[in-house]
């Protein structure tokens, strides 16, 4: 028996997703669970000034925010939330190691059918496709079992790297939010991003095995 089972209130959770195979390895998806404590603080600590510029201020200090001390509570937050249906944490592995974090949030049923979607990947692991390769996971997986509709995400203009993820995702840019969210001290514009279920011809992985950035094996 499968130690996996959805939740009928939230369908999609809790489960693994993937793999897909990308250039920096196989990656997967997988909840977050309390045990990812000291590699969750090991990464985001040694990669500040990697990750820090694109996240949201807090009054709390760097260091205080990702203590190994705190991921109980960080974890049990997201995965109440995921309880709640309206959130997936998951987190991004490659060959089975720690790479990074994926989040569904946001996540709206009836009408709306929508959710936001953001992630990070640990310096070690840039480079190879990761990020593609967990987005790609993320959507399908979005606009599969969780029968989404469409999902956003933002981007600072300046995050190249960023922008080219979500474009290889087929993410198109619908316009520009001025001073949108207080990032690394001050208030900056973001880009709105978005994708909807009739853009993906079937899966969005399978588009990056078809065009030879992937493979299933």
């Amino acid at each position: 028996m499968s130690r996996w089972r959805t939740s009928p209130a939230h369908p999609g959770w809790p489960v693994p997703v993937g793999p897909i195979r990308m250039p920096g390895g196989m990656v997967g998806l997988r909840p977050v669970r309390l045990r990812d404590g000291p590699q969750w603080s090991r990464l985001r600590l040694a990669d500040r000034e990697h990750l820090e510029p694109w996240e949201p201020s807090s009054e709390a200090t760097w260091e205080m925010r990702h203590a190994l001390s705190s991921w109980p509570t960080v974890c049990s937050g997201l995965r109440g939330e995921a309880r709640r249906g309206r959130m997936l944490p998951l987190v991004i592995e490659v060959d089975g190691q720690f790479a990074g974090q994926i989040t569904i949030g946001n996540i709206t049923h009836g009408a709306l059918r929508s959710a936001w979607i953001g992630y990070w990947v640990a310096r070690q692991f840039t480079g190879g496709g990761v990020a593609t390769g967990a987005l790609a996971l993320g959507l399908d997986h979005a606009f599969g079992p969780v029968m989404l509709h469409r999902v956003e995400a933002t981007v600072r203009p300046e995050n190249a790297p960023s922008r080219a993820v979500l474009a290889r995702t087929g993410f198109r840019e619908e316009g520009l939010l001025k001073r949108y969210l207080d990032v690394d001290g001050a208030w900056r514009d973001h880009l709105l991003v978005a994708i909807t279920v009739e853009e993906v011809q079937g899966s969005v992985a399978a588009a990056l095995v078809r065009s030879g950035r992937a493979s299933w094996t």
